[in-house]
């Protein structure tokens, strides 16, 4: 005896309508909201996750780069990138940065070209390297920070007799996001000249805190700045350190004509933690890549705990909890996309200590 077919009770759709439905959105290239998971939660999702790449590691396959390695136009830079194990495979350190080492030995040039997403490099190890911001010979050595803003040509010169290493941020994965990416190389003639001891970036705008050109005209989005010496952030730091009742002080790299950010979508900054202090725990929406350039600590990364020495790196990912224990007096360099979320009206932090 067959089976009473199912009769909907009245103003329910019939099943095979309620299918029919659901095809036709689905063939349309739709989707209904209502059967969406996730698509709101509470709090952002990790993709990205806590990690940390030792120096060790880095400075040793650095080096074998240089051996092995040649650099010639179609490669253009010996760079080994910070790969995120949380980004399946992605050449990311989180989700919105980029992250990486790049090795220049002696008396190589890896040649000019320019690209929409903003660099910039904070310099480890090494000496005699410069690097060429539009036609300004910017020379670089430990603890400094160089910007390539977006769309500048660049390229590195290294003239000297010893290898140089620096840690390299962009904000390509961003731009990729926003399908905003170009890319040109530049002339292939060498610039054969000696690089001055100063560049005009740093003799208009880094004379005197606080002194710009009575004439400047503010023209980008970036700093006219390109580079941030060692010697003026560490004298900035310890006078911080001096008022500090906790043993920590941190300072911004801003643009000086007109004190915001450096780049509008990369905050750089620098801290300082003294050895038996612990920075406040919090956490920020956004993400963050550190560099630590000198000491060494323990540092709390959501879950994770790593335990850092000189070079190590490390990856902050967005609402992650943070807080630095130093074992040494410690400096560390962070560059984050916070000013891309604070420009959205989307920024939001919490103090968890």
């Amino acid at each position: 005896m067959a089976s009473p077919k199912f009769v909907a009770p009245e103003g329910m759709p019939k099943k095979n309508e309620v299918d029919d439905f659901y095809e036709s959105v689905a063939d349309a290239d739709l989707q209904p909201l209502w059967v969406q998971k996730g698509i709101m939660p509470n709090e952002p999702p990790l993709a990205a996750v806590p990690f940390a790449w030792k120096w060790k590691t880095l400075k040793e396959l650095a080096e074998l780069s240089g051996e092995l390695i040649p650099i010639d136009r179609g490669g253009d830079r010996r760079v080994l990138s910070l790969s995120n194990p949380g980004l399946a495979g992605q050449p990311y350190a989180t989700q919105t940065l980029w992250g990486a080492v790049q090795y220049l030995g002696p008396g190589e040039v890896a040649p000019a070209h320019r690209h929409t997403p903003a660099a910039l490099r904070f310099v480890i190890e090494g000496s005699g390297v410069w690097t060429l911001v539009n036609g300004d010979p910017v020379p670089m050595a430990p603890g400094d920070l160089v910007l390539t803003p977006s769309w500048s040509w660049h390229e590195h010169h290294n003239p000297g007799k010893i290898p140089m290493i620096w840690f390299d941020a962009l904000d390509l994965p961003l731009a990729r996001s926003l399908d905003a990416v170009f890319f040109e190389n530049g002339p292939d003639q060498m610039v054969n000249r000696a690089v001055d001891p100063i560049s005009k970036s740093e003799l208009t705008y880094g004379t005197s805190t606080g002194l710009v050109p009575f004439d400047h005209a503010d023209q980008t989005l970036f700093s006219p700045l390109f580079a941030y010496r060692w010697k003026d952030t560490d004298r900035a730091l310890s006078r911080l350190i001096e008022l500090s009742a906790d043993g920590t002080a941190s300072v911004k790299f801003v643009d000086p004509t007109r004190g915001i950010d450096v780049m509008p979508t990369m905050r750089c900054s620098m801290h300082r933690v003294l050895a038996g202090s612990r920075t406040r725990k919090y956490r920020r929406n956004g993400s963050s890549v550190w560099v630590t350039f000198r000491g060494s600590a323990v540092v709390s990364v959501g879950e994770e705990r790593f335990h850092l020495d000189e070079g190590d790196m490390f990856a902050v990912p967005s609402w992650c909890a943070l807080s630095i224990e130093a074992t040494q007096d410690s400096d560390f360099f962070c560059t984050s996309d916070a000013p891309v979320f604070e420009k959205l009206g989307l920024a939001r932090e919490e103090l968890l200590d």
